[in-house]
């Protein structure tokens, strides 16, 4: 297994919102979630989140807005003494027909450019069965977290074969670094 790891943000790394998570008082970390980013950073793993965020396409937000609450979310990981490698965000519509919106895999084909890295063998992140899926189609292992809309989709029951479930990221973080040490 490579130790790179996709992560979702709303849901995964933060508190997800059915009215959108529109300005950087309203990104709440998830608890010990920015201390699982950073124990896997200074582990020599890569990071990376791949996020749909289509708040920008609806006007929910701007891309201000939406860069804020990434730079609210960086501080944070970098004070703990962490880091992201890339954050690749889809900014459309569901109906915009674009390759980056999850479940396409767009966003970690943008990830895999910047980082100049294969992904496949790594680990996909998300709360959503669209993050597994994106997170599959390049030949990730899927991670289905508990927190965000994962009951939900752990309900939903469908699209979970070889996925594997985790309470959240700190568990998650907790038996990689337990598995590389």
């Amino acid at each position: 297994m490579k130790k790179i790891l996709i992560l979702d943000r709303d849901g995964v790394i933060n508190q997800d919102s059915d009215a959108f998570v529109k300005s950087a008082d309203e990104w709440i970390p998830l608890p010990g979630s920015i201390e699982a980013i950073a124990k896997l950073y200074k582990a020599g793993w890569i990071l990376a989140v791949a996020t749909n965020q289509s708040g920008v396409a609806r006007g929910k937000f701007s891309q201000q807005d939406l860069d804020d609450q990434h730079a609210k979310m960086l501080n944070l990981i970098q004070a703990a003494g962490g880091d992201l490698h890339h954050i690749a965000w889809c900014p459309h519509g569901p109906d915009e027909g674009c390759d980056c919106r999850k479940p396409k895999a767009g966003l970690l084909d943008q990830i895999s450019a910047a980082l100049n890295l294969d992904l496949s063998g790594g680990i996909m992140v998300g709360d959503a069965l669209r993050d597994l899926q994106a997170g599959q189609a390049r030949g990730c292992q899927a991670v289905l977290v508990r927190t965000g809309k994962g009951m939900k989709t752990l309900a939903a029951g469908e699209g979970l074969d070889n996925v594997q479930l985790v309470d959240n990221l700190a568990e998650l973080a907790e038996q990689l670094l337990a598995a590389n040490a």
